[in-house]
């Protein structure tokens, strides 16, 4: 995953930050999932929800009433946009409530949480501080990831192969087409390299549709460019290797000289420079829209996720190794949305998660990290009610759809509250792996707007949630003993 150059420097960087941590310890908390799986609302609820300090009922210090306060703070990268929580949560909580724009760029924010240790060795020397680091990316970026340990020709195969699965062939046979056509041994067409990049970049943003919810789509920046859009570094797509080898100045060697620059331009940077030096990750999965796309998105899912669980350093942090090097001790992978379900499908909910990263959780556990699985909601849109159908009481949640949402023939206005039976997830988790049918389209699924606060919660409480407290236990609880 990393060279020996990218190594010297995490260690170098650890180093650095061990020394400037003697006072005042970091956490890194790693926030990550792809695309609209709520990375953004997360970080502004849970900022907001450890500020305000009173709607964690679960999360231990708090509880225990250790934890005096947490605050914004300056981060010391001087060099990264800030994350715009201030913003985020004027969106959220505003008259005209609505989602903060989805992440676009890289950006941090640092929070310091002051606190009163418990244990009998520190409790002495009074309330102590930790700062907690948190980095928001773009989804997409994550896909790049396991690029990193493959050549161009490993990439090409294996994107040619799934192009061809039966769930992508439609979707990608323009592209295919072009591709058959192209001789990857001949010299360079610029104009065809272009035609040929823009093809592929098309069919990944079809895949990323609602309808098919597909979820293996490296590159990353292919589906979010920001301001590499139309780079050379940009400008490439996978071929089919020529029988012989090709020239350098051939097609197939120019995509592959792309494929590489890529890689050292923009993957290997941002591998090095924030996913090596984390402590602890959550993982957040939108789950509910794969199993309504059917047993192919959730399989496409389940193999995106373990792919880039495979670039996470995880194990213990062994105190006499913490100054050279950093690994993730600890994994939280929850599944989001769990407020577009009634409370009687959250721990199914869950269940399923635990199922598609089952091998990445073995694989955790064996190097020595602790990992847990929950459904949860950072904010809760919805709450819960009652109809009666058919001689039966059947669990609704009740919310306002955002504007041009649609159910069948009915399109909604963005301002009236519904209710809306979701269905039911399965009993058996294993069935969601079954033919394509067998659970494709029977969850009722909309987006809605963010709830709407009464005037005490607009000016300071806690964001209503779902199992935030609990998520925030596993993962900073013991850091604040």
């Amino acid at each position: 995953m990393a060279n020996w150059t990218d190594e010297t420097r995490i260690a170098l960087d650890n180093m650095r930050d061990s020394v400037t941590g003697l006072f005042v310890p970091t956490i890194r908390l790693g926030v990550t999932g792809l695309s609209r799986a709520g990375k953004t609302v997360f970080i502004t609820s849970m900022i907001q929800n450890l500020i305000e300090g009173d709607n964690l009922s679960l999360f231990a210090p708090l509880a225990e009433g250790r934890l005096i306060g947490a605050q914004l703070s300056p981060h010391p990268n001087a060099a990264m946009p800030r994350f715009a929580y201030e913003e985020h949560l004027k969106a959220l909580k505003g008259e005209d409530r609505h989602w903060p724009q989805s992440t676009r760029q890289i950006s941090q924010v640092r929070l310091t949480l002051k606190f009163q240790p418990d244990h009998w060795a520190t409790a002495w020397a009074g309330p102590r501080e930790v700062h907690l680091d948190i980095v928001d990316y773009p989804g997409e970026w994550l896909l790049d990831l396991p690029l990193l340990d493959k050549s161009y020709r490993e990439w090409s195969d294996d994107a040619l192969q799934k192009a061809h699965a039966p769930a992508r062939a439609n979707i990608a046979e323009e592209w295919l087409n072009l591709t058959l056509k192209a001789d990857a041994a001949a010299p360079l067409d610029e104009e065809l390299a272009t035609r040929l990049s823009n093809a592929f970049k098309a069919y990944l943003q079809a895949c990323r549709a609602d309808e098919h919810a597909l979820s293996a789509l490296p590159p990353g920046r292919f589906l979010m460019p920001g301001d590499m859009d139309g780079s050379p570094a940009l400008t490439f797509a996978p071929l089919p290797a020529p029988e012989a080898t090709p020239k350098s100045d051939s097609l197939y060697a120019q995509m592959e000289r792309r494929y590489e620059a890529y890689k050292n331009i923009v993957v290997r940077p941002f591998f090095r420079d924030h996913f090596a030096r984390l402590d602890r990750q959550i993982i957040l999965v939108d789950a509910l829209t794969a199993l309504n796309a059917g047993s192919d998105a959730v399989t496409d899912l389940e193999k995106a996720l373990s792919e880039i669980l495979t670039c996470f350093k995880t194990g213990n942090n062994p105190l006499w190794t913490r100054f050279f090097s950093t690994h993730i001790d600890k994994i939280l992978f929850a599944a989001t949305k769990a407020d577009h379900m009634p409370h009687t499908n959250h721990d199914r909910l869950g269940e399923v998660l635990g199922l598609l990263v089952k091998g990445a959780r073995q694989r955790a556990h064996y190097q020595g990290a602790e990992t847990q699985s929950m459904a949860l909601a950072a904010i809760r849109a919805t709450h819960e009610g009652e109809v009666e159908h058919e001689g039966k009481m059947l669990k609704t949640i009740i919310g306002t759809p955002q504007k041009d949402e649609s159910l069948g023939d009915k399109t909604y206005d963005g301002k009236s509250e519904i209710a809306l039976y979701p269905g039911n997830l399965p009993e058996n988790p294993d069935s969601i792996f079954e033919d394509e049918q067998s659970y494709k389209g029977k969850l009722k699924f909309l987006r809605f707007r963010p709830p709407v606060l009464d005037n005490a919660a607009r000016q300071k409480s806690g964001l209503p949630h779902i199992r935030l407290d609990r998520a925030l236990d596993f993962l900073l609880g013991d850091k604040l003993q």
